[in-house]
Parts: C-alpha cells; sequence; structure tokens
C-alpha cells in the first residue's frame, strides 16, 4: 500500500499531526495557518451557490464564536461540498464545538441575534442546538444523535483547513465526517449517499485505521456501507487498501475488471451522484 494513514493494523495510528493521539491544548491559533499533512484537495467552485443573505448570516454566527473564543469547525453541507466539489443546499451550516462550550455558544449566538429554533420545530437537545435568524439556521453540535460520541480534541488536531469567502476554517475531519453519517439509516433520511460521494471523491486519501479505532465494535456499520460501495463503484473500490478490502471482503463483490456495471440509478433515479452530473449541477439528495 502507497500510504502509510490506509495501513489496516492492530496498533493505534498516528494522527495527521504526526502525533499519536495527542491531547491538544485548546489553541487559538488562526485555522489558515495551519498545514494540511493529509494532502486533501479541497473543491471549492461551489462556494458562489452560497447565496449573499445567507453567507452574511453564517459569517456573523461564525464571528460570534470567534468572539466568544470557542473552536469549532465546519461540517454539514459545507464539508461535504469541500470534500466532493458538489453542493446541495440545505438553508443551514453546521459548526461542531466541544460540549463543554455549549452554554457559551448559545449566549453569543443571542447576543448576534439568534434565536432557538426549538420554539417552532422541537428538537433533541441532547446533542444539538439549532438557532435561526432571517429564515437562516445555523446548528451548534457537540455530540453524535444516536450519543455514540462527542466531539474531542482528536477533531480539532486532525482538522482540515480551508478559506471560504475570505473567512479561514476549519473542516470537519473526513474520518470523523464519515463516522457521524454512518449512523444516520433512518426511514426518511439516509446519509449513505453523502459517504459514498465522498469516498468516491477521497477515499484514497482517508485513514482507515483512525476511522475503524473510532467505530470499535461497530465495524459492521461501515462494512455494509462498504460492500453496498463496491457493488456501486467497483473501479473505485479496487483502489482502497488491499488490507481493508481483505478484512471487509470486499474483492468478491468487486469482480473482475472490465465488467459493465450500472447500478447507481437503480438506488435513486434523482442526482445523487457526482460522477453522472454536469459539473455545475448541485446534488440533490
Amino acid at each position: 500500500m502507497a500510504r502509510a494513514t490506509n495501513r489496516i493494523r492492530a496498533t493505534a495510528a498516528p494522527s495527521r499531526s504526526r502525533r499519536a493521539f495527542p491531547r491538544t491544548p485548546r489553541s487559538r491559533r488562526a485555522p489558515n495557518r495551519l498545514p494540511n499533512p493529509a494532502g486533501l484537495r479541497l473543491r471549492l467552485q461551489w462556494t458562489k451557490a452560497v447565496s449573499a443573505k445567507q453567507w452574511d448570516t453564517y459569517r456573523d454566527a461564525i464571528n460570534a464564536l470567534r468572539r466568544a473564543r470557542i473552536d469549532f469547525l465546519v461540517g454539514g453541507g459545507f464539508a461535504l461540498a469541500a470534500y466532493t466539489g458538489r453542493w446541495r443546499n440545505t438553508k443551514d451550516i453546521d459548526l461542531y464545538i466541544r460540549a463543554s462550550d455549549r452554554q457559551a455558544a448559545i449566549r453569543a449566538l443571542a447576543r448576534a441575534g439568534f434565536q432557538d429554533y426549538f420554539g417552532k420545530l422541537p428538537y433533541d437537545r441532547k446533542w444539538i442546538y439549532r438557532s435561526t435568524r432571517s429564515g437562516v439556521i445555523v446548528d451548534v453540535i457537540w455530540a453524535m444523535a444516536n450519543q455514540r460520541a462527542r466531539v474531542d480534541d482528536h477533531w480539532f488536531a486532525r482538522a482540515t483547513p480551508m478559506s471560504l469567502k475570505g473567512e479561514p476554517l476549519l473542516l470537519l475531519p473526513l474520518e470523523e465526517f464519515v463516522w457521524c453519517k454512518l449512523y444516520i439509516l433512518q426511514r426518511d433520511h439516509c446519509d449513505w449517499t453523502d459517504v459514498m460521494n465522498v469516498l468516491y471523491a477521497a477515499g484514497k486519501q482517508m485513514d482507515w485505521t483512525w476511522l475503524l479505532k473510532r467505530l470499535e465494535d461497530d465495524w459492521p456499520v461501515l462494512k455494509a456501507l462498504l460492500t453496498l460501495y463496491a457493488w456501486v463503484c467497483p473501479g473505485r473500490a479496487r483502489e482502497l487498501p488491499a488490507g481493508l478490502r481483505s478484512r471487509m471482503e470486499l474483492d468478491g463483490v468487486i469482480g473482475r475488471r472490465g465488467a459493465r456495471r450500472n447500478r447507481i440509478r437503480l438506488l435513486d433515479t434523482r442526482g445523487w451522484f457526482p460522477a453522472l452530473l454536469p459539473p455545475d449541477q448541485p446534488l440533490e439528495i
């Protein structure tokens, strides 16, 4: 395997900062000074699709957290677009914080004119604070909805820097992005299409050892997703690390080279898979 970060082994993988699972201080360094040691190529041509009204509101929320000296990471549709190059207008932004900063973040957003969305539509407050202003939603998140995990220092140590409309930001790490979305498999909402899009765009850069460490005994969930991915995208699945393919028993699903397969539309006929869409078409789901 060409990349050390792709090795599947029993020992813990080093973080992208080349330190083994560091306990990072609550640093206030400007995110645009951080390196991108994973070599992820962010795709930012989609940024023009964000309306001026939406961005003004998002920027006010971002600045509110900065004034309160609260570390945050950008996830959700913005992270998906940065990793895949495809925008889907969710009309909100997800900002990930430490659980200990929850109340400070709520106060900071209130000072910036944001209100709790709970009065309009109740939601589970154990993992998210949903705020709104001028019809735009800003979600502040500190845990998975299923309480599988909470944001910790590793999320910040492994974050990917980006600049969005002149704002230096930190993206949710690729592995944590996938980790969160693997569990969203509901009757009316499923994020597995997002995961497959991310794998298609950046699967070769994924630190699979770290992701498996995060999943612990939940690795069969990843196996289920990768089995579907190998069935849908055998060519790209063949590029995954040999050790991962072996552990997840993917080679039998991938099959022989040259086999013609067109299974994307069997899952959903809407435009969810970037490789089949025109370059400027946003994702439909």
